[in-house]
């Protein structure tokens, strides 16, 4: 989809350039990147959630105690649209759904004599209070229902899992020579939007693509106003050089239409004007020239050949096709737009196992498209009930016709059928990689004569630079790898604390932490539930940290004083010379343990070590490099206001000096090759 910002380029002056139906009771619901929206990546690994058991008995009691709490609530229910949640004695929301009419949808709940699937049973035995929000229409529930789905996630209901936003590429609009970039987040800066993509790779293999084909600049603004020559990117053909008037304002401006058209589906279009030029070029013995053209027209079809199948009838639209296997679910998404294949992702919702495709499905699309614009085509592997009353709410939300369908024939059946091949794979994938870290954590288990599997292996590590920005962190593995939504970070704050002091970080970051466990605030009740919606647990079965006996002894000792005797405790001391595969294996009152070197609980404790040093290295170096941009060049000993000014006007921004290399930095007039060696180490430290 391809859509302007609010302050659309075209609408403002440029800045001159220098020189349906009711549901029945038994359904439940870098560089190129722009600064200012940049989130996380979105390649982060995707769950399977729990299978939710069907079985179990339901009490008379309970059961009659539900129903005379949905009775109570019928009584004062409408007869018009509206949205009702169901609640437990804790208060917890357990089903959000959705009714033409409130009170008839209530009273099947309420009839004790009606034939209901097991878990509507075990739903009502919880229930004890129900609350009511009345809507004008029935497309109003469904889009309000979507949405509490989300910001609730009810045990009762189909929940969509690992929802990140989509990345797209922004063309700038806020300068005379526009950048092309990733953009992820709301989108308030001026220029064109195109998208959404898959995935970070996607867009940057796109924009890769796109420089080589349009010559359109990645740099930030500051570092296109302090050049005085044309960077590299310019030497290898990837950049038309505006910074340095390399190309006039026409010129660029051209380029600029060129790439937005391709963007925009015209591609055709754009491919036979550039073929036009290059034999015009030809024939007019110009074959530097000619070679150009030929080049960005190759690079047109690298970008098109990279996005695998493009549909010939299908321009804009997303399609949707789920695979049910083990008690799991997963939705296939592909992207199309401008008659192009803009990438794939999977998701796998969280519901009970009875749930049939097509109520998983409709449930999922709900609330997928809480949150982002809906193409005009939205094509499905199976026909959902409310395909109607959806495409309508849908329509309304994007302010122009949305169509929801499951294609028979043709094209679009075609691409569907694709869709749900990768659906199977994607799924088959996953739950072969599940399988694998089960047995990996039964053995684990078994090795370290844990009293049972660890569902949830929690991993401390610290990071500093002579006691500066010192940071720790926390990673979380389970069975199904590891679950980076629960990874947490904690800058050290005490004051007391000696530079370098190990054990005190240590300390600082475990008695914070689990404080938290033991007596949780009541502003971390957000926190708490999302853990709790995932049927993930808040409390670990094995923690451990970096280090040797002494480390071991010295985390034995917080623990007892804040009485935790349930979670069992391990440190991993590196090996000689820090070889991998020699670790020593430390747990209180027992010898060492040394595993052998190819052992694969080894390799699974080498990789949950080496991700909390990846995790910690990340957060210290992102606070280390926010002081630097703070303070400058200043703290730097042996450079002062001349070799400064020197430093940045060779270089036009401190994120470039920090990139640059001790040969290039030795190329700086007044900076001497022991200077160079100063400044790089600066920004490039070792920590300890």
């Amino acid at each position: 989809m391809v859509h302007d910002s609010p302050d659309n380029p075209d609408d403002r002056a440029r800045k001159a350039p220098p020189a349906a139906s009711d549901t029945p009771p038994e359904r439940l619901a870098g560089p190129d990147v722009d600064p200012a929206a940049a989130g996380g990546d979105d390649e982060d690994d995707v769950l399977l959630p729990d299978i939710l058991e069907e079985s179990g008995a339901v009490g008379e009691g309970p059961l009659a105690t539900g129903h005379e709490a949905i009775e109570r609530a019928v009584r004062l229910a409408p007869t018009s649209p509206g949205v009702y949640r169901m609640l437990n004695a804790n208060a917890d929301v357990l089903y959000v759904g959705k009714a033409k009419n409130v009170k008839k949808r209530l009273s099947s709940y309420a009839r004790q004599s009606a034939p209901l699937p097991a878990r509507i049973l075990r739903m009502i035995a919880a229930t004890v209070t129900v609350e009511i929000v009345s809507t004008t229409t029935e497309t109003e529930a469904l889009l309000l229902e979507a949405n509490l789905i989300k910001q609730l996630r009810p045990r009762f209901n189909v929940q969509l899992r690992d929802d990140k936003s989509f990345p797209y590429i922004l063309i700038t609009g806020d300068h005379w020579a526009p950048q092309i970039l990733k953009h992820r987040g709301a989108q308030t800066r001026p220029g064109r939007y195109f998208g959404p993509f898959a995935s970070a790779g996607a867009v940057n293999r796109t924009i890769t693509a796109l420089q080589r084909a349009f010559l359109i600049r990645s740099c930030t603004d500051s570092f296109f106003e302090s050049r005085t020559r044309p960077c590299l990117l310019h030497q290898i053909r990837r950049c038309a050089g505006p910074c340095t008037r390399e190309i006039d304002f026409g010129g660029y401006s051209t380029l600029v239409r060129e790439a937005s058209d391709f963007l925009s589906g015209k591609s055709h279009a754009v491919k036979q004007e550039l073929a036009g030029e290059m034999e015009k070029a030809s024939n007019e013995l110009e074959f530097e020239r000619a070679a150009l053209y030929r080049d960005r027209l190759a690079a047109l079809s690298a970008i098109q050949s990279q996005q695998g199948i493009n549909p010939r009838t299908v321009e804009e639209a997303d399609v949707f096709a789920i695979h049910q296997e083990g008690g799991f679910s997963c939705v296939e998404v592909f992207f199309f737009r401008t008659g192009q294949n803009w990438g794939n992702r999977a998701y796998f919702p969280r519901a009970e196992k009875s749930f049939t495709p097509e109520e998983v499905l409709g449930s999922f699309l709900a609330q997928f498209y809480d949150d982002k614009p809906p193409p005009r085509n939205i094509l499905l592997s199976h026909d959902i009930e409310e395909s109607e009353l959806l495409a309508n709410a849908l329509s309304i939300k994007a302010g122009h016709k949305v169509e929801v369908t499951a294609p028979k024939r043709g094209e679009k059946k075609e691409l569907v059928t694709h869709a749900l091949t990768n659906a199977r794979e994607a799924l088959g994938r996953k739950l072969a990689d599940t399988a694998t870290q089960s047995r990996l954590l039964e053995a684990m288990a078994a090795t370290l004569s844990l009293p049972h599997v660890p569902k949830r292996i929690e991993v401390y590590d610290n990071s500093h630079i002579q006691g500066t920005n010192a940071v720790g962190a926390m990673i979380v593995a389970g069975p199904d790898g590891f679950v980076k939504n629960q990874y947490r970070k904690f800058n050290i704050k005490s004051e007391g604390i000696t530079p370098g002091d190990d054990f005190a970080m240590m300390r600082e970051v475990l008695e914070r932490r689990f404080k938290r466990l033991i007596n949780p605030p009541e502003d971390a009740a957000k926190e708490g539930n999302k853990a709790k919606d995932d049927d993930f647990p808040q409390w670990p079965d094995l923690v451990i940290i970096d280090g040797g006996r002494g480390q071991l002894n010295a985390v034995r000792e917080i623990f007892a004083n804040l009485g935790l005797t349930q979670v069992s405790l391990m440190s991993v001391a590196k090996g000689p010379d820090r070889d991998a595969g020699r670790e020593t294996l430390f747990m209180p009152e027992r010898e060492a343990i040394k595993l052998e070197p190819r052992d694969p609980v080894l390799y699974f404790i080498q990789r949950l070590r080496d991700e909390a040093h990846r995790f910690v290295i990340g957060s210290h170096r992102k606070l280390r490099k926010k002081d630097i941009r703070e303070a400058g060049l200043q703290e730097i000993p042996g450079i002062g206001p001349s070799r400064k000014r020197a430093l940045l006007h060779h270089f036009g921004t401190l994120k470039e000096i920090e990139r640059a290399s001790i040969a290039d930095l030795g190329k700086v007039p007044g900076v001497s090759a022991e200077s160079a060696r100063r400044i790089f180490e600066y920004f490039h430290p070792q920590p300890g």
